[in-house]
């Protein structure tokens, strides 16, 4: 696939790093936006501004498939875009960083907006920042989660804290809740899939797919993870900040925000119904004692400094806050928030990169989510005949992969070794990153 990226930033080298061993890559950018990081892969450059015509039949638009544009200025990308679909019709991508944009691009051709051109796919980041935390959110203490099958099946991540029973135990021995399977596990970094004989230790990072009714039980048999998130506060009020309180207050959560600019604290106060808008600085701790923030159940940090982030988030542990989420706008600095002990570090780039990475799947074989920052992927395959009346053990992977879930019709199945594979199953099976090309290569 013949992939061009307009915007030499964090988000385009990102996107090209994970996109050119299999992909021909084409950035364009001006030649002082590029970076030695663009330097070291084998991709092409090409210098200007994509709203040129010229500068898009210079990079052979017309023979692309994908047009992504990812630069700093939305203007510039819509425009970009438009002008990319208007030459060749090709798939065009479009980045933007304000609600508004988001909103006007994504109405539908059949609502009755007369336009003879669109762009394809809008990402705004910060929406799905604030929809990937608040799935975090609403799930006690899990590190990550993922819904599968319009809800009927998920993924959850924990982490294995040095107290509970399932410590230097065999996974064969612990007997997990039915319904549910352990499909990755992550030790000192790097992820692997486990078998019966993989004993568990302190630390380690477990990820389970299953039903989200035994996912609940496994959580308070298994993880003493027992009580409902009650209360959340949120430092920042910011576009995130505002669209977590309104999700939170949906489900009934108590939510107090805190935000130092007077005027937004305002405009927080008429939009939100339910939420307690604080004026104050996230960063001081007298407020944050005053305000009882510690005896909040979560905490997040969501303000569009990395370094104010990682304060408060300091500043809340210190107050005893026992769970507390970070956004991070730098990715490289994710494995920072996670040494210093901030229990999720979350930054709106890669959740907008593992969406480019799904949209750009090919339809029957779809990356459903990415784990481990991109360690691990959930593949969707729809199941060809070649694999009908199969049963689960007999099926014969080239690498490391484990079938979690099978959706037949409106039916979900959490799989065992005797379970037989129907024709138009649809299967979703975890994966370490590196092996997946493997998997879909098998499924053919």
């Amino acid at each position: 696939m013949k992939i061009i990226i307009f915007g030499a930033t964090e988000v385009g080298c990102l996107l090209a790093t994970e996109f050119f061993e299999d992909h021909d890559i084409t950035i364009i950018d001006k030649e002082e936006n590029r970076t030695d990081e663009f330097n070291k892969l084998d991709i092409s450059f090409i210098q200007g501004n994509a709203s040129d015509i010229e500068v898009l039949k210079k990079a052979d638009i017309k023979n692309a498939d994908v047009f992504i544009a990812c630069t700093t200025i939305d203007e510039a990308n819509i425009v970009a875009c438009l002008a990319a679909k208007k030459i060749s019709g090709i798939r065009t991508i479009c980045f933007v960083g304000k609600e508004e944009y988001k909103n006007a691009l994504s109405m539908e051709r059949n609502e009755g907006y007369l336009c003879d051109f669109f762009i394809d796919y809008i990402i705004w980041p910060e929406e799905l920042l604030t929809e990937d935390i608040f799935r975090i959110v609403t799930v006690s203490h899990a590190l990550d989660v993922e819904n599968f099958a319009d809800g009927k099946a998920r993924l959850l991540e924990y982490k294995v804290e040095p107290e509970l029973p399932i410590v230097n135990k065999k996974i064969r021995e612990i007997g997990f809740t039915k319904d549910t399977v352990i499909v990755g596990l992550t030790r000192e970094g790097q992820l692997f899939i486990p078998n019966g004989e993989t004993e568990i230790l302190a630390e380690d990072k477990l990820i389970f797919m299953g039903t989200p009714h035994s996912l609940d039980i496994l959580a308070g048999t298994f993880f003493h993870r027992k009580e409902l998130v009650k209360s959340v506060a949120i430092i920042g009020g910011g576009n995130v900040g505002a669209m977590l309180a309104k999700y939170l207050d949906d489900v009934k959560i108590k939510t107090k925000i805190i935000e130092k600019n007077y005027e937004r604290c305002q405009a927080l106060s008429e939009s939100l119904e339910h939420a307690l808008v604080i004026h104050g600085d996230g960063t001081n701790l007298k407020i944050l004692d005053e305000e009882e923030i510690g005896s909040s159940d979560v905490v997040i940090s969501v303000t569009n400094n990395d370094e104010r982030n990682l304060l408060c988030s300091l500043l809340c542990k210190q107050l005893g806050v026992k769970r507390v989420i970070s956004r991070v706008s730098k990715v490289l600095n994710i494995p920072l928030f996670e040494k210093v002990g901030i229990d999720v570090a979350i930054s709106p780039k890669n959740s907008a990169i593992n969406e480019v990475k799904n949209d750009l799947e090919e339809n029957n074989v779809d990356i459903l989510a990415t784990v481990e920052q991109g360690q691990g992927e959930v593949l969707e395959i729809c199941v060809k005949e070649d694999f009908n009346d199969k049963l689960v053990m007999d099926v014969k992977f080239p690498a490391r992969a484990i079938i979690g879930v099978i959706q037949r019709k409106n039916q979900v199945i959490i799989p065992k070794g005797n379970t037989q594979i129907k024709t138009s199953d649809v299967l979703i099976i975890f994966a370490k990153a590196e092996d997946a090309e493997l998997i879909k290569e098998y499924f053919g």
